[in-house]
């Protein structure tokens, strides 16, 4: 409730208590101004399917499917790297990977984030022809190929990564490269942990799981996709991120 609405409440409440001497009348005719006044705040700020109803331009499809998948869901507040704490920490390597990859801008970005806007654009999210479309508010929208070049300096090139294609990216094993990250690569290896890896390493592990493919959950077990990433980061493969992000929103959204 906010202050303005509560103050209103608030005084209704104390003319309805110095009328109680007056008229019959006149205290029903406070009482129901009282009433309507509260109605009318919850109406405006707690009634759900009112703002739901904005957001998806009344779009009742939409709305019911917005809350079959992401009403309670858990929104993941995005990360970002600062380029200068590389630069200061002397670690030039890892600018240089992501120099490489054209990443800089990209983990780089911070704006201000509406999480319920963002469940509303994936909900109506969808894909033809590589572009991704959606709709918010009623304004149609369309992740081109020069949004991606504008926003964050990406281009829809470079090698589309993932297990299906691992025998493309020059060699990649799973438990070699693993090992080669470790502080001490003789370790034996009980799960694919990063509180082993060396420092470059698990930076580039924190790039890959929280910057570009963040998932809520088990920040300490890397998978076998999370694995390919760092491989093709470290060894400097040109990866299509474009393609990667895509593939992660669908994930989120649960679409093919």
């Amino acid at each position: 409730m906010n202050t303005n609405s509560l103050e209103s409440i608030e005084h209704s409440a104390l003319a309805f208590n110095q009328t109680m001497a007056s008229s019959s009348a006149s205290r029903k005719r406070t009482k129901k101004v009282m009433v309507k006044q509260v109605e009318q705040y919850e109406s405006d700020d707690n009634n759900e399917s009112g703002f739901l109803a904005r957001w998806f331009d009344g779009n009742m499809e939409g709305i019911n499917e917005y809350h079959r998948e992401f009403s309670r869901k858990a929104f993941v507040n995005p990360k970002f790297l600062r380029m200068e704490f590389l630069k200061n920490e002397n670690l030039n390597q890892v600018a240089d990977l992501l120099k490489c990859q054209r990443l800089e801008r990209f983990v780089k970005l911070s704006r201000n984030i509406y999480p319920d806007l963002v469940k509303v654009f994936l909900t109506n999210m969808w894909i033809d022809e590589g572009v991704i479309y959606s709709q918010v508010k009623g304004v149609d929208m369309a992740i081109t190929d020069e949004v991606w070049l504008s926003v964050a300096s990406l281009r829809d090139a470079g090698t589309i990564v993932s297990r299906a294609n691992v025998a493309d990216l020059g060699g990649f094993d799973k438990v070699q490269f693993f090992k080669a990250c470790l502080r001490n690569p003789n370790s034996s290896i009980r799960s694919y942990s990063v509180g082993g890896l060396s420092i470059i390493p698990r930076l580039v592990a924190y790039i890959v799981i929280c910057l570009l493919t963040p998932r809520g959950f088990n920040h300490v077990v890397l998978t076998e996709d999370d694995l390919i990433l760092m491989y093709c980061l470290i060894n400097k493969i040109k990866v299509n991120w474009i393609s990667v992000i895509k593939k992660q929103l669908f994930r989120i959204r649960k679409k093919p």
